[in-house]
Order: structure tokens, then C-alpha cells, then sequence
């Protein structure tokens, strides 16, 4: 098929060699602030995809990422910043990238090239009807990601794909495809920069309005999230006071007690 890359067009700018910081810094933000209006262009596209995550994962089903280098990153990020934030299961959002996860620090040659292997990637993880498939690369053209969201449409597997360039061969495939174009890259072909924080800003659109939507956010407040360090104990503590009228002390021995902001208020309330 014939499409253009836009993603790896020439750089609008020449000679970069030749800017001074404050010159190569302007640019760049100059560029990103780009990003965000290529993102509204693609709500409509975004919501689709939600809505049908929200309504496998209220069924039972998980949210699975494909991606190869920077997009397979991006997507372990998100998943892996679920749990702890809204407190839900380590194994609800699984991120994979092409390579494995020593492909999360260390480029892995030729990973992405390799069309099957997505698809045994998540078998290893007994995919199933009740799971949703999205798959990330800012080309639209990566293998392993088509590959891997064709064999899960063979096997009624829903699936959602993001890419920059539009009518690029993964916005073909997944039933929810999301564009997100956003133009040449201050370097060219550097994808990890505009494209790079497209992907995060609709990830993190996914997981958090999906999580929200599941009920893992009451009012503003990430009820759910675990206690795994001094700050987060003492934000959960003003959860607590901000709810139920106790002293910090009372809220901090709550907490302690009940192990979530969620169910040291419930507990209170109920009492």
C-alpha cells in the first residue's frame, strides 16, 4: 500500500549543529506543543477504544500493549504504573515488547521484524475473547504489532491500534484504530520525540479514564493506590481527613489498620 510516513519526513529545521541551547530548546517546544492538538483531533477515536475496554475489563477482561522499541516502552510504563496508582492487579495491564523485557533497557536487533511472535508473546499469557489488544507503533508499520493484532482478530481477540501517520497498514487492522499525526520530528525520523509523547498522552488517557470508569477514583482521589512509600502513606492520610473528620493520627492508624484509603473510610462511615 501507498501512504505517507510523515513521521519520518525532513525536520522543518536545518543545521541543527549549528543552534544554541536556547535555540534547539525553543524548537523542540516550539514542536511539542503540536502534540496536544494532533491528540484532540483523535478523541473521538480514543472514546471508542475506552468504551470497549471498560466494558471487557467489567466482564472479567485484561488490557494487553504490543509495541517495539520506544511504543513497546511506552506501553510497559502505562501497564506497569497501574497497580500502585489504582491499586489494582499487577496482571490487569501487561505491557509486551518486541525482544522481551531485556528489550526494555537494550535494543533488541531485528525483534520487531518478526510477525509471529507477538502473538506467542501472548498466548504465554492465556489471551482470550474476554481481553483487549492494543497495539502501539508511531510508523504504522512495525510487524511484530501487525502481526500480532491480525492472529488476535483471527481469534475474535478485540484489538486497538495507535500510530502517527495516518491510513498507515496497523490503522487498517484493529477494530479501534487511533491516529494521532503529528508532522515531521525536530530530528528526523527521531519518532521517540512528538510521536513518542503522543503515544504517552493517549495511553495515559486510556488507563486513566478506564480506571476511573471502573471505580478506582473517588471524587479526585486515587482511593485505591498502594502504600509503597513514605509520601504515599502521608497523602493517603490527608485522604482520610479530607473525608472523615479525624486527626491525623486517628487517619494515619487507619490507614495502617485497612490498608487503603477506600476501606479506612468505608470503615469509619460504617461504624
Amino acid at each position: 500500500m501507498s501512504f505517507t510516513k510523515t513521521t519520518e519526513q525532513a525536520s522543518k529545521y536545518e543545521h541543527l549543529e549549528q543552534m544554541s541551547v536556547n535555540e534547539l530548546l525553543t524548537n523542540i517546544n516550539k514542536e511539542d506543543q503540536q502534540v496536544p492538538l494532533a491528540v484532540e483531533k483523535a478523541l473521538p477515536q480514543i472514546e471508542k477504544l475506552i468504551t470497549v475496554v471498560v466494558e471487557k475489563m467489567k466482564k472479567g477482561g485484561r488490557l494487553f500493549y504490543i509495541g517495539a522499541g520506544t511504543s513497546g516502552r511506552l506501553g510497559i510504563v502505562d501497564a506497569s504504573e497501574c497497580p500502585p496508582t489504582f491499586g489494582v492487579p499487577f496482571d490487569l495491564v501487561i505491557g509486551l515488547i518486541a525482544g522481551g523485557d531485556s528489550a526494555i533497557r537494550k535494543a533488541v536487533e531485528f525483534a520487531e521484524d518478526d510477525r509471529n511472535q507477538a502473538w506467542t508473546d501472548l498466548q504465554s499469557h492465556q489471551i482470550n475473547e474476554n481481553d483487549v489488544v492494543i497495539g502501539i507503533a508511531a510508523s504504522g508499520t512495525t510487524p511484530y504489532v501487525i502481526g500480532g493484532l491480525e492472529q488476535c482478530k483471527q481469534n475474535n481477540i478485540t484489538t486497538g491500534g495507535i500510530t502517527c501517520n495516518a491510513g498507515s497498514p496497523l490503522a487498517l487492522v484493529p477494530d479501534y484504530p487511533i491516529e494521532v499525526v503529528v508532522g515531521p520530528e525536530f530530528v528526523t525520523g527521531s519518532s521517540r520525540m512528538k510521536a513518542g509523547t503522543a503515544q504517552k498522552l493517549v495511553l495515559n488517557m486510556i488507563s486513566t479514564a478506564t480506571m476511573i470508569q471502573l471505580g478506582h477514583v473517588k471524587g479526585n482521589k486515587m482511593v485505591d493506590m498502594q502504600l509503597s512509600n513514605v509520601k504515599l502513606i502521608d497523602r493517603g492520610v490527608h485522604m482520610i481527613m479530607s473525608e472523615i473528620p479525624v486527626s491525623y493520627e486517628t487517619a494515619a492508624e487507619l490507614l495502617k489498620q485497612h490498608g487503603s484509603v477506600r476501606k479506612a473510610v468505608n470503615h469509619f462511615l460504617n461504624t
